[in-house]
């Protein structure tokens, strides 16, 4: 059955750039609230030109702004400023992504703005907040997770911080935790509260989400980079290299899924080295077990593992590439890959929300 989407009639302010903002407002949008993106005359969004145009805009620029309307206006300009407080009168959210003071300087702050609108629902992304000692520092995603101490812990086999291609400090850190945030106060203003400031620092996002090391520092040590239960100090949960350079991600956690695992392998001798049963974390006896299974999974093909795994649900699975994943029967039977129109740039692929609403 077919229902409203859940923010139908909420009207958002989008002065943000880059990542983070735009992607917060994207799920805003997909959730159908009226995203309003506001740029500058000039350049507009620094998003515009990052990679090869297809056409006019780049494709980061597309995937993250589809679903809104477009409005130029020049802040530091007085009429254009009462411009947009003319929109905050009726809107329900505004988000920006300027550094820390920028707003209160072209008299657009949380102050001014809550004079003309007191239900309004105000969010800013920053990089360190929007006070503490490096608030006014200039950052990036790099950044972020390198200070929360969680890119220390990402590493390869040879003990180097190895760079993820998704942006956990601006789409963790920012999209999605401005997205809370937001969510949160707009319930509280529905429900009679006044409008809310949201202060969203990527970087506090970041730590406060870095479990597994927090709780190794509570356990007495830091956690170990490469060596911990879930980042390769278990033959049990790690990646193994194919025959045809592929990789298979084994997630066998618990017993139950080695045992299937280790049968499917036809090791059932190694079903009793796990760590539930005594088996340490980046111990002698874990690396050795490793070892053994980066001989074994060498023998196949990824293919021919997939085969052998498909009748076994042990949490043993293919790494698959994007071009594959947008083909993949989980994503297609979900409806998660969509073909798009752009009016400048054409038909181009995109995720579908993840989200989905029934009655």
């Amino acid at each position: 059955m077919d229902i409203q989407q859940p923010l139908a009639g909420i009207r958002v302010l989008d002065l943000t750039r880059l990542l983070p903002g735009p992607m917060a407002t994207r799920h805003l949008a997909e959730m159908g609230a009226e995203v309003v993106k506001i740029e500058d005359p000039g350049p507009g969004d620094y998003a515009r030109s990052m990679g090869a145009p297809r056409r006019e805009v780049s494709q980061f620029f597309v995937a993250l702004n589809h679903d809104k309307t477009f409005l130029r206006l020049d802040l530091k300009d007085a009429a254009q400023r009462q411009q947009l407080l003319a929109l905050v009168e009726t809107a329900d959210v505004l988000v920006e992504s300027f550094r820390p003071g920028v707003m209160d300087r072209l008299e657009l702050g949380w102050e001014a703005l809550k004079q003309r609108n007191p239900r309004l629902v105000m969010c800013a992304i920053s990089g360190y907040g929007a006070d503490g000692p490096y608030a006014a520092l200039a950052g990036h995603d790099i950044n972020y997770i390198g200070y929360a101490g969680m890119l220390e812990q990402n590493v390869g086999a040879d003990g180097v911080p190895a760079l993820p291609n998704l942006q956990v400090g601006d789409l963790l850190g920012g999209a999605q935790t401005a997205l809370q945030g937001i969510l949160a106060a707009l319930v509280a203003v529905k429900m009679g509260g006044p409008g809310r400031f949201i202060d969203v620092s990527m970087t506090d996002a970041v730590f406060a989400h870095n479990l597994m090391p927090l709780v190794a520092l509570n356990n007495g040590a830091d956690a170990a980079p490469g060596r911990e239960l879930l980042t390769g100090g278990v033959p049990c949960y790690n990646v193994y290299r194919t025959r045809d350079g592929r990789f298979m991600a084994v997630g066998a956690l618990e017993l139950k899924f080695w045992q299937a695992c280790c049968a499917v392998l036809q090791r059932p001798d190694l079903a009793a080295r796990h760590w539930q049963l005594g088996q340490q974390p980046g111990g002698a006896d874990a690396m050795a077990v490793q070892a053994e299974l980066e001989a074994i999974f060498a023998s196949r093909s990824m293919a021919q593992w997939c085969e052998a795994f498909s009748a076994s649900d042990c949490c043993v699975t293919p790494v698959l590439r994007t071009s594959e994943a947008v083909q993949h029967p989980l994503f297609q039977a979900r409806g998660m890959v969509r073909q798009r129109e752009h009016q400048s740039e054409g038909r181009y692929l995109a995720a579908a929300s993840p989200l989905k609403f029934r009655a």
